[in-house]
Formats: C-alpha cells, sequence, structure tokens
C-alpha cells in the first residue's frame, strides 16, 4: 500500500508541474498569439518573456531559447518574430507528455 501511494504522489506531482509550466506556458503562448493585435510590442515582450520562463523551469531548453529571442524582435521584425514563435510552438513539449496508463483512479 505505501509504495503505491508513493507512486501517486509522485505521478501526480509530476503531473502537476507539467500542467503548472507545459500547458500554462502554450494557453499563454496561444493567448498571446490570437489577440497580438490588441497588444503592444512591449506587452508581446512581456508576456512572451513569462511563457520562456516557464519553458526554462520545464526544462524546455531550446523552447525558451526561441522564446526569449521572439521577445527580443518582436519590436522589429514582426515576421522573425511569428517564425520564432512558430518554432517554438511546433517543439513544444506537451505533445511528449505520456497519457496516464491507469485512467481510473481512486478519489477518497
Amino acid at each position: 500500500m505505501e509504495l503505491s501511494l508513493q507512486r501517486l504522489r509522485e505521478k501526480s506531482l509530476g503531473r502537476f508541474k507539467y500542467v503548472r509550466t507545459c500547458v500554462l506556458a502554450r494557453e499563454l503562448c496561444l493567448l498571446i498569439r490570437t489577440n497580438r493585435v490588441a497588444f503592444t510590442p512591449e506587452d508581446v515582450k512581456n508576456c512572451c518573456n513569462i511563457v520562456s520562463k516557464l519553458c526554462e523551469e520545464a526544462g524546455c531548453v531550446e523552447q525558451c531559447k526561441l522564446c526569449q529571442e521572439a521577445a527580443n524582435v518582436v519590436k522589429e521584425d514582426e515576421e522573425k518574430y511569428l517564425e520564432l514563435c512558430q518554432q517554438s510552438c511546433m517543439k513544444c513539449g506537451e505533445a511528449r507528455q505520456p497519457s496516464p496508463k491507469n485512467k481510473t483512479s481512486y478519489v477518497a
């Protein structure tokens, strides 16, 4: 019983970290991109830096760097910004997250 509880704890904490970093980063990125017309370049830069930090915390170094680079060029080159943003999204680790094997868990 103790071992299964520890496994459940580790699995749950891993899922929590994933949602807190990867899922949040993707949602924020989507929000930035779909509302780009309403944001100033400075808004986009600040928001992209937040997404970049979430990627870094999740261990996604390449995506982090792409988001940082996009944040840095958004004021000068919109096309380059969009290209970098697209690259980061394509490399996003959300697709790597394994689905739970045991989808039915007892919740007290």
